[in-house]
Protein backbone atom coordinates (compact mmCIF):
# COMPACT_ATOMS: atom_id res chain seq x y z
CA UNK A 1 0.00 0.00 0.00
CA UNK A 2 2.81 2.45 1.03
CA UNK A 3 4.24 1.60 -2.49
CA UNK A 4 1.35 2.24 -4.23
CA UNK A 5 0.63 5.41 -2.47
CA UNK A 6 4.65 6.77 -3.26
CA UNK A 7 3.91 5.64 -6.74
CA UNK A 8 0.67 7.64 -6.99
CA UNK A 9 2.61 10.85 -5.33
CA UNK A 10 5.16 10.25 -8.13
CA UNK A 11 2.61 10.55 -10.70
CA UNK A 12 0.51 13.57 -9.58
CA UNK A 13 3.82 15.20 -9.42
CA UNK A 14 5.71 14.45 -12.33
CA UNK A 15 2.86 15.57 -14.35
CA UNK A 16 4.12 18.74 -14.74
CA UNK A 17 3.76 21.37 -17.93
CA UNK A 18 5.33 24.89 -17.81
CA UNK A 19 3.61 28.05 -18.53
CA UNK A 20 3.95 28.12 -22.52
CA UNK A 21 4.03 24.85 -23.32
CA UNK A 22 3.43 24.16 -26.69
CA UNK A 23 -0.40 22.90 -27.58
CA UNK A 24 1.27 20.95 -30.31
CA UNK A 25 3.18 18.58 -28.04
CA UNK A 26 2.23 15.04 -27.70
CA UNK A 27 0.43 13.33 -24.52
CA UNK A 28 3.62 11.68 -24.51
CA UNK A 29 5.99 14.60 -24.87
CA UNK A 30 3.81 16.82 -22.52
CA UNK A 31 4.42 14.32 -19.74
CA UNK A 32 7.92 12.99 -20.57
CA UNK A 33 9.38 16.05 -21.43
CA UNK A 34 8.93 17.19 -17.74
CA UNK A 35 9.14 14.37 -15.93
CA UNK A 36 12.81 14.78 -15.77
CA UNK A 37 12.46 18.28 -14.89
CA UNK A 38 10.47 17.36 -12.01
CA UNK A 39 13.04 14.32 -11.00
CA UNK A 40 15.83 17.11 -10.98
CA UNK A 41 13.76 18.95 -8.72
CA UNK A 42 13.51 16.33 -6.16
CA UNK A 43 16.44 15.35 -6.17
CA UNK A 44 17.85 18.98 -5.80
CA UNK A 45 19.83 19.59 -2.43
CA UNK A 46 18.02 23.05 -2.48
CA UNK A 47 14.81 21.83 -2.72
CA UNK A 48 15.35 18.89 0.12
CA UNK A 49 16.66 21.49 2.57
CA UNK A 50 13.73 23.27 2.57
CA UNK A 51 10.79 23.04 5.09
CA UNK A 52 8.05 20.65 4.05
CA UNK A 53 5.39 23.34 3.75
CA UNK A 54 7.60 25.08 1.44
CA UNK A 55 8.03 21.55 -0.29
CA UNK A 56 4.70 21.23 -0.53
CA UNK A 57 3.53 24.35 -1.50
CA UNK A 58 6.24 24.00 -4.55
CA UNK A 59 4.51 20.49 -5.47
CA UNK A 60 1.14 21.65 -5.20
CA UNK A 61 1.76 24.80 -7.72
CA UNK A 62 3.41 22.11 -10.26
CA UNK A 63 0.31 19.72 -10.21
CA UNK A 64 -2.33 22.49 -10.04
CA UNK A 65 -0.78 23.17 -13.67
CA UNK A 66 -1.24 19.80 -15.45
CA UNK A 67 -4.09 17.61 -13.29
CA UNK A 68 -7.78 18.38 -14.67
CA UNK A 69 -9.04 18.16 -10.99
CA UNK A 70 -12.76 19.12 -12.31
CA UNK A 71 -12.54 16.39 -14.93
CA UNK A 72 -10.89 13.78 -12.46
CA UNK A 73 -13.65 14.69 -9.67
CA UNK A 74 -16.18 14.37 -12.54
CA UNK A 75 -15.29 10.86 -13.73
CA UNK A 76 -14.50 9.80 -9.81
CA UNK A 77 -18.29 10.90 -9.06
CA UNK A 78 -19.32 9.07 -12.22
CA UNK A 79 -23.46 9.16 -12.98
CA UNK A 80 -23.59 10.89 -9.14
CA UNK A 81 -21.75 13.99 -10.21
CA UNK A 82 -24.96 15.27 -11.62
CA UNK A 83 -26.31 14.76 -7.65
CA UNK A 84 -24.37 17.37 -6.74
CA UNK A 85 -25.30 20.88 -6.95
CA UNK A 86 -23.27 23.53 -9.02
CA UNK A 87 -21.79 24.97 -5.49
CA UNK A 88 -21.16 21.25 -4.18
CA UNK A 89 -19.50 19.67 -7.04
CA UNK A 90 -17.56 23.14 -6.98
CA UNK A 91 -16.57 21.71 -3.13
CA UNK A 92 -15.99 18.51 -3.97
CA UNK A 93 -13.27 19.18 -6.30
CA UNK A 94 -11.66 21.74 -3.94
CA UNK A 95 -11.68 19.24 -1.02
CA UNK A 96 -10.46 16.19 -3.38
CA UNK A 97 -8.03 17.91 -4.08
CA UNK A 98 -7.06 18.86 -0.92
CA UNK A 99 -7.58 14.87 -0.19
CA UNK A 100 -4.94 13.96 -2.89
CA UNK A 101 -2.26 16.57 -1.68
CA UNK A 102 -2.75 14.65 1.88
CA UNK A 103 -2.48 11.33 0.75
CA UNK A 104 0.61 11.81 -1.63
CA UNK A 105 2.49 14.29 0.35
CA UNK A 106 4.65 12.71 2.95
CA UNK A 107 5.66 9.48 0.33
CA UNK A 108 6.55 12.03 -2.15
CA UNK A 109 8.53 14.04 0.12
CA UNK A 110 10.48 10.71 1.10
CA UNK A 111 11.24 9.79 -2.75
CA UNK A 112 14.79 8.27 -3.36
CA UNK A 113 15.91 8.94 -7.03
CA UNK A 114 13.51 6.09 -8.61
CA UNK A 115 13.84 6.38 -11.93
CA UNK A 116 11.06 6.56 -15.02
CA UNK A 117 11.06 5.03 -18.03
CA UNK A 118 8.45 6.04 -20.89
CA UNK A 119 7.23 2.64 -23.55
CA UNK A 120 4.35 4.19 -25.24
CA UNK A 121 1.56 6.54 -26.27
CA UNK A 122 -2.18 5.00 -27.37
CA UNK A 123 -4.86 7.64 -28.03
CA UNK A 124 -7.91 6.09 -26.53
CA UNK A 125 -10.83 8.04 -28.49
CA UNK A 126 -10.50 11.93 -29.93
CA UNK A 127 -8.89 13.86 -27.35
CA UNK A 128 -8.12 11.30 -24.78
CA UNK A 129 -4.79 9.41 -24.78
CA UNK A 130 -2.75 7.14 -22.28
CA UNK A 131 0.61 7.09 -21.58
CA UNK A 132 2.33 4.43 -20.09
CA UNK A 133 5.77 4.17 -18.26
CA UNK A 134 7.06 2.25 -15.69
CA UNK A 135 8.98 3.36 -12.18
CA UNK A 136 12.23 1.39 -11.51
CA UNK A 137 13.32 1.56 -7.85
CA UNK A 138 16.57 0.99 -6.27
CA UNK A 139 16.27 -2.67 -5.69
CA UNK A 140 15.22 -3.22 -9.19
CA UNK A 141 11.69 -3.67 -9.05
CA UNK A 142 9.43 -2.34 -12.26
CA UNK A 143 6.17 -0.62 -11.30
CA UNK A 144 3.81 0.12 -14.04
CA UNK A 145 2.59 3.86 -13.99
CA UNK A 146 0.11 5.09 -16.53
CA UNK A 147 -1.22 8.72 -16.94
CA UNK A 148 -4.57 9.05 -18.86
CA UNK A 149 -5.19 12.38 -20.40
CA UNK A 150 -7.81 14.61 -21.98
CA UNK A 151 -7.01 17.54 -24.50
CA UNK A 152 -8.06 20.98 -23.03
CA UNK A 153 -10.21 23.48 -25.36
CA UNK A 154 -6.76 25.35 -25.80
CA UNK A 155 -5.51 22.04 -27.15
CA UNK A 156 -3.21 21.27 -23.80
CA UNK A 157 -3.14 17.90 -22.45
CA UNK A 158 -3.84 17.67 -19.13
CA UNK A 159 -4.06 14.15 -16.84
CA UNK A 160 -7.52 12.99 -15.51
CA UNK A 161 -6.26 9.79 -13.73
CA UNK A 162 -3.21 7.93 -12.86
CA UNK A 163 -2.95 4.27 -13.25
CA UNK A 164 -0.35 2.47 -10.62
CA UNK A 165 0.19 -1.04 -11.25
CA UNK A 166 -3.34 -1.84 -13.04
CA UNK A 167 -5.07 0.26 -10.04
CA UNK A 168 -7.14 3.25 -11.18
CA UNK A 169 -7.49 6.20 -8.88
CA UNK A 170 -10.61 7.40 -10.58
CA UNK A 171 -11.90 4.00 -10.16
CA UNK A 172 -10.49 3.14 -6.63
CA UNK A 173 -12.49 6.71 -5.42
CA UNK A 174 -15.23 6.22 -7.57
CA UNK A 175 -15.92 2.71 -5.25
CA UNK A 176 -15.75 4.18 -2.25
CA UNK A 177 -17.80 7.19 -2.97
CA UNK A 178 -20.55 5.05 -4.79
CA UNK A 179 -21.07 2.53 -1.73
CA UNK A 180 -21.52 6.23 0.76
CA UNK A 181 -23.91 8.00 -1.98
CA UNK A 182 -25.71 4.65 -2.46
CA UNK A 183 -27.61 5.17 1.14
CA UNK A 184 -26.62 8.95 1.54
CA UNK A 185 -26.97 12.72 -0.28
CA UNK A 186 -24.27 14.44 -1.15
CA UNK A 187 -23.65 16.22 1.69
CA UNK A 188 -22.54 12.79 3.39
CA UNK A 189 -19.73 13.19 0.94
CA UNK A 190 -18.34 16.53 1.64
CA UNK A 191 -19.01 16.20 5.54
CA UNK A 192 -16.77 13.01 5.38
CA UNK A 193 -14.21 15.22 3.64
CA UNK A 194 -14.44 18.22 5.09
CA UNK A 195 -13.76 15.75 8.39
CA UNK A 196 -10.08 14.70 6.64
CA UNK A 197 -9.10 18.11 5.42
CA UNK A 198 -9.64 19.35 9.01
CA UNK A 199 -7.68 16.83 10.83
CA UNK A 200 -4.48 17.80 8.76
Amino acid sequence: MMRWVLCLGLALALAIAPAGASAAASPRETVETQVNRVLRTLGDPAFRNEGREAKIAKIRSIVNEIFDYTELSRRTLGREWSKFSPAQQEEFVRLFGDLLEKTYADRLLSYSNEKVVFERETLLREGQAEVTSNILTGDGKKIPLDYRLIRSPEGLWRVYDVIVEGISLVKNYRDQFRDILAKNPPEEVLKILRERAAKG
